[in-house]
């Protein structure tokens, strides 16, 4: 079809594929979305998405869809105040039900499965063959002691995903440490190239311990133009105002499938668990998983 016949529709299909085309060139997309003023370009993005006006809104949501797979569909409401208010929406009721199975670690986040296995003593990773700590991860050697030898798991939420996060078993929160640093982007391309990547960016490390007394830590990590970490059960905002390390000392009770949180942009969760807990089936490189959905199987005590 001619460009000048192509209905709204196939003219952002096109714009879609040549923008995917481009950012699949490696060294350009990383140029794009690195070698920026990312703290800058993140602050500015933090007060521009808050901007309340019907015609920031809708350009701003139309030039996020011609850009991303964004699909409201789920939406519990159909109309949003700004940006922000589309970047952080909740869903209509039932959509992330969490799996019963008391043994069954769910996940806490729409996300794409990336690096996950047993942590060698101290040692994990982004990607294959780009290790970092937990000492430079969490920063407390206590807490590294309670993961050493464990199991990790990250999930990256890209932008057009749900962005809120959800408790993955019934727990007690106790600390909530945030850690100030950098916004690289956290995309595959970034995890490559910048070494330590997680251990560089903005991120909360929030402790937990389940009924049978176990660690299970979860550190949502911020990146670029996610101007915050919204944490439900502090009541707390995080972002670039906060100075870190800071501690937050904390005692709540949340059962499995509470909302904790949200992102106020696409991002990454790292869940760091004890060593004999089992990945579930369906947890492979690269899948799409759900809020909800199976992720680790803590055996029974015998």
């Amino acid at each position: 079809m001619p460009p000048a016949l192509a209905g709204p529709s196939n003219r952002i299909m096109t714009v879609r594929g040549l923008i995917s085309a481009l950012t699949q060139q490696e060294d350009l997309n990383f140029l794009l979305t690195n070698r920026i003023p990312r703290a800058a370009l993140t602050r500015f993005m933090g007060w521009f998405s808050k901007i309340e006006n019907p015609w920031v809104r809708d350009a701003s949501i139309a030039c996020w869809r011609m850009f991303s797979d964004l699909d409201l569909s789920e939406a519990k409401k159909t109309e949003f105040k700004s940006l922000h208010d589309c970047f952080t929406r909740e869903l209509k009721p039932g959509l992330r039900p969490s799996d019963p199975d008391p043994s069954i670690v769910v996940s806490p986040s729409d996300g794409i499965v990336g690096a996950f296995g047993a942590i060698q003593d101290t040692e994990l990773f982004q990607i294959k063959g780009a290790p970092y700590s937990l000492l430079d991860l969490l920063g407390d050697p206590k807490l590294v002691d309670a993961h050493r030898n464990g199991r990790f798991l990250t999930l990256r939420l890209t932008s057009s995903m749900y962005h809120r996060f959800h408790a993955p078993h019934d727990f007690r929160i106790e600390r909530v440490t945030f850690i100030s640093g950098d916004t690289w982007n956290v995309n595959p391309i970034a995890l490559k190239r910048v070494e330590r990547l997680f251990c560089k960016n903005e991120r909360a490390v929030i402790e937990t311990k389940l009924t049978s007394g176990e660690s299970l830590t979860l550190v949502p990590v911020a990146a670029i133009l996610v101007a915050s970490i919204r944490l439900h059960f502090l009541d707390l905002l995080l972002n670039a105002d906060t100075r870190g390390p800071t501690v937050f000392p904390c005692d709540a009770s949340v059962h499995k499938g509470d909302e904790l949180g949200w992102f106020e942009h696409g991002s990454t969760i790292i869940v760091l668990a004890p060593d004999h807990f089992e990945f579930c089936d369906n947890i492979k490189d690269g899948a799409r998983i759900l809020a909800g959905q199976p992720l680790m199987r803590k055996p029974a005590s015998t």
